[in-house]
């Protein structure tokens, strides 16, 4: 016995860790090209993308550590079918229920991970996002300009435009400011520039080597200024924090303030480390391969349950949080659906063990002696 979860264990830790790094590149992936167009657009500023990105990596880490035992315990077992390692531990007088105790010996630690994630780690990440966010917003104008992108100031009285920085990034090269001042439109172009904080703590943008063009819209009477160095006031913008949604309040503040919503939200943050107990016992009935089916046949039926499973979780939780479904029954009829679903699964492979080959085993490899 020591011999077969030794190898088990072994086998598992190298498959979760692959599946593990592989959709932590996928939502890396996605996250930071989603993040790469709204910083193109002049949504987010460039040094804002890591932060937010790693901030958004913890709060999938519960989901995606779940799916990654889930798929170890799949893709590991169905390779043993595969190559016919099986048949020599069921020859070894071993059943499908004898995976059930070195699976969840490898689960444990995992499954309580995601848990503490769900509960404490990631509502306190969502929270330094948004906390993060609305630093953004207080921001000046030109913290937030990328270069060659039109950017319009916070009180729409101003557009900026620069084409690059320089190799240090504190040099801006080619600058263009279009305002409205007293109804009238003035246009400002320049070689380079500079932010420049005075001992008052305002911060200017300082311009050389330009041109200013001042005048009426709809008219040919412009004023035409050359400059050798010309300042900006920029103003900080004063962000107001939004009320915190739900997913950053802290699980000890969902429990004191149980509301319908607070109850769905605590409710999803245990669905996780429940939902990986019980698609860790479904992948051992899973992984059993008919050769007639094909070998992606149990893969794909698994990730067919997965997706349920979860989209079935989130839409109860919606309802909880709108008060179609009372906040006691909640989301654990779905929990205790799939429960008795993975428990029959694993009732019917031990009933519909196949026929293996009779042959003796060698004295060292018997369950007795390993």
């Amino acid at each position: 016995m020591k011999l077969f979860r030794r190898s088990l264990i072994h086998e598992l830790s190298v498959t979760a860790a692959g599946a593990f790094l592989i959709l932590t590149g996928i939502v890396i992936a996605q996250r930071a090209g989603n993040l790469i167009r709204m910083s193109a657009k002049g949504i987010l500023p460039n040094d804002a993308i890591t932060t937010i990105l790693g901030f958004n990596m913890i709060r999938f880490l519960p989901m995606i550590l779940a799916l990654s035992l889930f798929l170890a315990i799949l893709l590991t077992l169905s390779r043993w079918y595969r190559d016919s390692e099986m048949v020599v531990w069921f020859s070894a007088g071993l059943s499908i229920n004898s995976w059930i105790r070195p699976v969840m010996t490898f689960a444990t630690p995992i499954v309580v991970l995601i848990g503490l994630l769900s509960l404490f780690v990631t509502p306190w990440a969502i929270n330094k996002v948004e906390d993060y966010r609305l630093l953004l917003k207080s921001r000046d104008d030109l913290s937030t300009i990328n270069p060659g992108v039109f950017k319009e100031s916070a009180h729409a009285d101003r557009v900026f435009f620069i084409e690059s920085f320089d190799e240090l990034g504190n040099v801006v090269k080619n600058i263009f400011v279009q305002s409205m001042q007293h109804q009238k439109l003035g246009v400002i172009v320049a070689s380079k520039g500079s932010r420049e904080t005075k001992e008052s703590g305002d911060n200017f943008l300082v311009m050389e080597h330009g041109h200013r063009y001042q005048g009426t819209r709809g008219t040919a009477e412009y004023s035409t200024t050359e400059f050798e160095k010309y300042e900006i006031r920029v103003e900080a913008t004063e962000a107001q924090r939004e009320a915190p949604t739900t997913q950053s309040i802290s699980s000890l503040a969902l429990l004191q303030d149980s509301n319908g919503a607070n109850i769905a939200e605590l409710q999803w943050r245990l669905s996780m480390p429940i939902s990986a107990i019980i698609l860790a016992i479904m992948a051992i009935a899973l992984s059993a391969l008919d050769p007639r089916a094909g070998r992606s046949a149990n893969f794909v039926l698994a990730l067919v349950i997965y997706i349920i499973y979860i989209n079935l979780l989130s839409i109860i939780q919606a309802w909880v949080a709108q008060g179609k479904i009372s906040a006691i029954i909640g989301l654990w009829p779905i929990h205790l659906l799939f429960a008795v679903l993975a428990s029959y699964m694993v009732y019917q492979r031990t009933q519909q063990r196949a026929i293996l080959p009779s042959f003796h085993l060698p004295k060292w490899l018997k369950p007795n002696n390993a």
